[in-house]
């Protein structure tokens, strides 16, 4: 009886130790996978701090709503001097992450950047290249800079374009 009493308990604690250690196994896959960068997951709107369930544009962090060129195109004209994004919130003066996502893929510049009057639109002066692949990004992982005048940061984009030959 002895016997079989040692041997059970020694079966339920290889048992503890295999359970375990394949939760812990799965828990560091999990861990390292979210820290590999990658697309960013959709999120959930923000709720509102009464916990009320309403989402509104003025409670949301600010979003890309329009960009000059359009993101996608594959037929700028290379003479075009300035890059235009739009937010949807008025945006923070002298706050802005306009930056790169690759090796030659970010335009020269030939001014600093500078909100207009509506403090919504940044606006980036540059000198495009014929036939050239441009993939900026208006904050990033690494870059977080393009906030709302409540300090809030903007929603990472990726603006992607090619210019005519």
């Amino acid at each position: 009886m002895m016997a079989w009493a040692k041997t059970k308990i020694v079966a339920a604690v290889i048992g503890v130790i295999v359970i375990g250690g394949a939760g812990g196994v799965v828990a560091m896959k999990n861990a390292m996978a979210a820290d590999k960068p990658g697309a960013p997951a959709a999120q959930p709107p923000p709720r509102d701090p009464q916990n009320d369930g309403t989402v509104s544009v003025g409670k949301a962090p600010p979003v890309v709503i329009k960009t000059e060129p359009q993101a996608g195109l594959t037929d700028v004209d290379p003479s075009l001097t300035e890059i235009k994004v739009t937010y949807s919130k008025p945006m923070k003066d002298n706050s802005w992450s306009w930056s790169t996502w690759g090796d030659d893929t970010f335009p020269k510049m030939t001014g600093k950047p500078h909100y207009e009057a509506d403090q919504r639109s940044c606006v980036l002066p540059v000198k495009l290249e014929p036939g050239h692949t441009y993939a900026i990004w208006l904050n990033s992982e690494n870059f977080g800079n393009f906030r709302d005048t409540n300090g809030e940061k903007a929603v990472p984009y990726l603006l992607v374009f090619e210019t005519k030959k």
